[in-house]
């Protein structure tokens, strides 16, 4: 079960990301309303770890989608799309009995009341995912594992695997987590979404939003989220349009993979991520903590943004960044979504999207997007004043 430790393969094959759980085809509205209203919709895909997956891919990383799909049109739509952004779909199974899953949702934003969403995902391929039925091998054999509470939500089987994929074991990759709390998937359970918590705490890298950690566990406030999850070397805290606080350490006592090169990854170096980073039980050293604000967006669909700032933050990770430039690369990358219609976009090009990054702090705060913004020339373009 266990694959191969991060940084010993051969880099120019090594698959860079991989990316577990559930995608889904989904159904966008032709225009705004209550779903009662919309007379039609336009096909999509929609999946947190394969939204990922597709960022990562167009921004020219090797990333892998693990998942589990019907033996059907719309599982073949889903293979078919997420492969086309570059992603590797050759561990994804495919469930003869159950069908993939689907949903239906309104043009407004999800945090707002009349946002309405209609899964029909209960008893999908997706949910009879189990440590019996995915491959290991491909799970194991990147430099990161990235995962999401969603999937934790889906069945008992799912949350079964993860807590088997965030357990040390030999050779673990870096595992990163996105808490991706949603309550509708909760309700009626065996399990609730305090469990969220027991897994973020088992990663290295955790992604959560002050609303949802307040929301799942009633933790209030950054500095609360992180004393909560003591043990992952880095916890970034999403605070929505007052940006991102990042606490980043060296390895903290209690399950770590046996691999230092997977924490020095997420940490970073001393020189960036004020962390010292050992193997086994050393020491933690002191959090640095990061406050980066965030930009000022003319957002067209406020959908996909979290799965987009997951993906440029484990980008630039990947790259060796600084950690204010990852949280600098996760705005933007959640910049270029929310300035479309859908949940995936063409990132900026790198070396705009570099240059952008390396703005000085004033630069940054009179930093304003649009659409179209990611087709751009020069970053200069983009600035505006008020």
């Amino acid at each position: 079960m266990s694959g191969p430790a991060a940084g010993t393969a051969d880099a120019a094959t090594t698959t860079d990301v991989v990316c577990l759980g559930e995608s889904m085809v989904t159904f966008l509205p032709s225009q705004p309303g209550r779903l009662a209203d919309v007379p039609s919709f336009g096909r999509g895909i929609g999946g947190a770890e394969s939204n990922v997956a597709c960022a990562l891919a167009a921004a020219g990383h090797r990333a892998a989608w693990v998942g589990r799909v019907g033996a059907d049109g719309f599982g073949d739509h889903l293979v078919e799309t997420i492969a086309s952004y570059g992603v590797d779909t050759s561990a994804v199974r495919r469930d003869p009995v159950r069908p993939t899953g689907i949903y239906f949702r309104t043009a407004t934003d999800r945090g707002t009341d009349t946002h309405e969403v209609a899964y029909y995902r209960a008893g999908s391929a997706a949910s009879a995912m189990s440590p019996d039925n995915v491959p290991y091998a491909d799970l194991l054999a990147g430099r990161v594992l990235h995962l999401s509470g969603i999937t934790a939500a889906l069945s008992a089987d799912c949350l079964a695997l993860l807590r088997d994929l965030t357990a040390p074991r030999p050779g673990r990759p870096l595992v990163s987590f996105d808490v991706n709390h949603r309550p509708h998937l909760w309700r009626g359970g065996d399990a609730d979404a305090s469990v969220l918590l027991e897994l973020a705490r088992r990663a290295d890298l955790v992604f959560v939003g002050e609303d949802e950690a307040e929301e799942a566990w009633g933790i209030v406030g950054a500095e609360a989220i992180r004393a909560a999850l003591p043990e992952p070397a880095v916890v970034v805290v999403k605070r929505g349009s007052a940006g991102a606080t990042v606490f980043a350490s060296g390895l903290r006592p209690g399950p770590r993979p046996s691999n230092p090169g997977a924490a020095e990854n997420a940490a970073g170096d001393a020189e960036s991520a004020g962390a010292e980073n050992a193997a086994g039980d050393a020491e933690s050293a002191a959090d640095t903590v990061t406050l980066v604000p965030a930009l000022r967006v003319d957002v067209v669909a406020a959908v996909g943004a979290g799965d987009a700032f997951a993906a440029g933050f484990l980008s630039a990770t990947l790259r060796g960044l600084p950690v204010r430039e990852r949280v600098r690369h996760g705005h933007l990358m959640a910049a270029a979504v929310l300035t479309v219609p859908g949940d995936l976009t063409d990132p900026p090009a790198r070396d705009h999207a570099d240059r952008l990054a390396a703005l000085d702090d004033d630069a940054w705060g009179r930093l304003r997007l649009g659409p179209g913004w990611t087709a751009a020339d020069r970053a200069t373009e983009e600035v505006r004043t008020p």
